[in-house]
């Protein structure tokens, strides 16, 4: 074996363990094809581990992640722990501490995917949004005075540093060099209304484009830009934005690729431990059930692959499941495929020995 690497797995709540399964499955393929080495450590961090012990991540979790290559999760959310705080102490915790500090997000509409806008195929819609994944209103500074009174006051306050800013728009500078499409890269921002936040954002990013003379920097309003996925999402290659925007602009690209069903994304350090996931949440309705969808898990691994270097083995777990979203699925709804969750692994990884 060439390469080997150390994998985190934490398949979490829900049908999480399910669609992890189902990655590895593939993982495992595409590792033996290609001569390199998958070691996998897993870890039972989620909503069954803090009913258990009331812990939501042991004290150690962080040191212990980071002595992996990449993470791999399946889902976080359990319906009898109160929202926010698995979000807050699992997935949260990990992008903070990891300095996780990219949320990559390619938004693809695969082969046989109905989209739900009129007349859009494939060739329309490939772009990838590049959103900061630390700062922002994310970053928890704010806090109440007189709650629960009627002069209650709640401020929440968006923290834009200049490296943080910075090291996100060279990143998404550097992917778009790299992805080599159309080399077009779009600020996605709101500078006619939060003039302190955005105007640190626009200048960094036009001082950085000239850096770039290859890369077409251009500016649109976050408003504009939810239209325009609409109705023109072909006008998109990389785009580049903050936290609380890339969250709201990338569930909204999810959609037009086809659903949550095939959407993943990567938490990237690029000088450390990354993690990569479904975008889904964990579903737990279907759990157990042997019907969920697993295509967004299996191109999260994918996406680890191409970050861990192996792009070659990477990119042919995409082009499997192309194959399988445009000959074999009927639809991405869980229940609604016409094959069971491990019945499309299988086909995935049959598809990624033959290419």
């Amino acid at each position: 074996m060439s390469n080997s690497y150390n994998i985190a797995v934490i398949p979490g709540d829900g049908t999480g363990p399910e669609v992890v399964a189902e990655g590895i499955k593939v993982l495992d393929v595409a590792a033996n094809k290609a001569g390199f080495k998958l070691n996998y450590n897993y870890y039972d961090y989620g909503g069954d581990q803090y009913l258990k012990t009331g812990e939501v991540l042991p004290d150690n979790a962080v040191e212990e992640l980071k002595k992996n290559d990449a993470i791999y999760l399946g889902a976080i959310g359990h319906p009898d722990v109160k929202p926010g705080i698995l979000e807050k102490g699992i997935l949260l915790r990990l992008r903070f501490e990891l300095d996780q500090y990219i949320n990559l997000r390619p938004v693809k509409l695969y082969p046989g995917i109905d989209c739900p806008i009129k007349d859009k195929e494939p060739e329309h819609i490939d772009f990838v949004v590049v959103r900061e994944n630390t700062e922002g209103l994310y970053a928890g500074a704010g806090g109440t005075l007189k709650k629960g009174t009627p002069d209650e006051v709640a401020i929440q306050e968006s923290i834009n540093t200049r490296k943080g800013v910075e090291r996100c728009i060279r990143y998404a500078f550097e992917y778009c060099k790299k992805r080599n499409k159309d080399n077009k890269l779009t600020l996605c921002g709101k500078t006619n209304v939060l003039t302190f936040a955005f105007d640190l954002w626009e200048r960094a990013f036009y001082e950085t484009a000239r850096e770039y003379p290859g890369i077409t920097a251009d500016y649109a309003h976050v408003d504009a830009i939810t239209m325009w996925f609409v109705k023109n999402p072909e006008w998109f290659d990389v785009i580049v934005t903050d936290n609380m925007f890339g969250d709201i602009i990338t569930d909204l690209g999810a959609m037009i690729q086809g659903g949550m069903g095939i959407a993943a994304g990567g938490n990237i350090n690029p000088e450390g431990v990354s993690m990569f996931e479904p975008i889904g949440g964990s579903a737990p309705k279907y759990k157990g059930q042997n019907i969920i969808n697993p295509l967004a898990a299996i191109c999260a691994a994918g996406l680890m692959l191409e970050h861990l270097g192996e792009e070659k083995s990477g990119k042919e777990i995409e082009k499997a499941v192309m194959n399988v979203t445009a000959h074999d699925i009927k639809s991405l709804a869980a229940g609604q495929m016409g094959h069971s969750t491990t019945e499309v692994g299988d086909l995935v990884a049959t598809y990624v020995t033959k290419l």
